[in-house]
């Protein structure tokens, strides 16, 4: 049960429910993620920005962005953050195969530059002061130098989402939640 309230439509100001509106409509529910942040709606705001540029912008195609986001929230035990995108994996194309193999993903069915991504995220989601020489090059065979950048990024990003999540108790948003 979370520890904090999460927001209602009706509880927020008329910008804070101008937001949770347009992300309900893109989202189908608002996560109680940004309706517990609404209390503070400047966070909350740039919570949702930085989301928006992190997963939506770049090189970087979306299925491999939630492959990192679904192994990185797996390692940091997010229930709440691997439940959701989980589904948002299996959206792109992550088929129940990959989804189960992440654990072990060097095994698993992903191409190898997949693996070379996971292999960073991993690395870099668990002790980010032992990336070293052979794991940049293996990264550097697949990806530019903006590319790293963009799934460092997401790495950085579900560390915080899951701690967040972790630490406030946040329980996974259900369909139409907080419309």
């Amino acid at each position: 049960m979370s520890i904090l309230k999460k927001m209602t439509k009706d509880e927020v100001t008329p910008e804070v429910r101008a937001i949770f509106e347009q992300v309900g409509r893109d989202r189908g529910n608002v996560p109680n993620m940004f309706r517990v942040a609404a209390q503070r709606p400047e966070h909350m705001r740039t919570m949702i920005a930085h989301f928006g540029v992190v997963m939506n912008q770049g090189t970087v195609s979306p299925l491999l962005k939630e492959l990192v986001t679904c192994l990185v929230s797996r390692r940091n035990a997010c229930t709440y953050c691997l439940r959701s995108h989980t589904v948002l994996a299996g959206k792109l194309g992550a088929t129940e195969a990959q989804l189960e193999a992440l654990p072990d993903f060097e095994t698993g069915p992903f191409t190898d530059a997949e693996k070379a991504a996971l292999a960073w995220s991993d690395r870099v989601n668990g002790r980010s002061t032992q990336v070293d020489d052979e794991l940049v090059a293996r990264v550097r065979r697949h990806f530019d130098e903006g590319q790293i950048v963009e799934i460092t990024m997401v790495v950085g990003l579900f560390n915080y989402f899951n701690r967040f999540n972790n630490a406030l108790r946040l329980e996974p948003t259900q369909p139409g939640e907080g419309l």
